[in-house]
């Protein structure tokens, strides 16, 4: 069994292959990396309800909310970046 360690990322590698030349279904490779996020936690996107309404461009913007503490859309007064607007204008989630 080798073991490599990259001095960067700090994660270990390890591997172990039999010493006979077989078919690979006989070859483990074991890997640890960083832990995945666990939680209720999703990614939304928020689009403004004035641009949209007049048929222009609207703007986007993307964040996290908790869905077990906010289980309805989110609204938020976020800035509109397009070029006739340049304002803070409502944007709602969409799915």
């Amino acid at each position: 069994m080798q073991a490599l360690r990259t001095s960067f990322f700090g994660q270990t590698f390890k591997t172990s292959v039999a010493t006979q030349q077989q078919p690979s279904s006989n070859a483990t490779r074991q890997v640890t990396c960083m832990a995945k996020k666990k939680g209720i936690r999703m990614i939304v996107t928020l689009e403004c309800t004035e641009a949209r309404g007049e048929g222009a461009t609207p703007s986007r913007y993307t964040t996290q909310k908790n869905k077990k503490n906010t289980p309805e859309r989110l609204e938020v007064m976020k800035y509109n970046k397009a070029s006739y607007l340049k304002r803070h204008t409502l944007h709602k989630e969409i799915k």
